[in-house]
């Protein structure tokens, strides 16, 4: 991971075990977060700090105010439609709290 660990946290708005959705934003530019995961649901694994902005950084902004990162873990028959593999197989992948939304739903 490339980001800058700073001391000014923000307090983290998911807990582990959360049901989360990652929003579905087709932008350009430089994302840290992946297509595939975008629009899909998962749960929180863990709460890993809270980092400066990669996306504000990357043109040369201060990347303030700090940006909660968690590892969000997906199954991946929820990531692609076609998957074959056994239904416990997950992928675990950061991502910042600004992508995130609380959702209800259990999967």
């Amino acid at each position: 991971m490339i980001s800058v660990r700073c001391d000014q946290s923000k307090a983290p708005k998911f807990a582990d075990g959360q049901c989360v959705q990652v929003i579905q934003d087709e932008s350009l530019g430089h994302c840290r977060t992946p297509l595939y995961v975008r629009g899909a649901y998962g749960k929180i694994v863990s709460y890993i700090g809270s980092y400066k902005n990669p996306e504000d950084l990357a043109y040369g902004g201060s990347g303030l105010p700090e940006s909660p990162l968690y590892w969000v873990e997906f199954n991946l028959s929820e990531l692609w439609d076609n998957y074959t593999g056994d239904n416990t197989d997950t992928l675990q992948v950061e991502v910042y709290e600004h992508w995130l939304r609380k959702t209800a739903q259990d999967k």
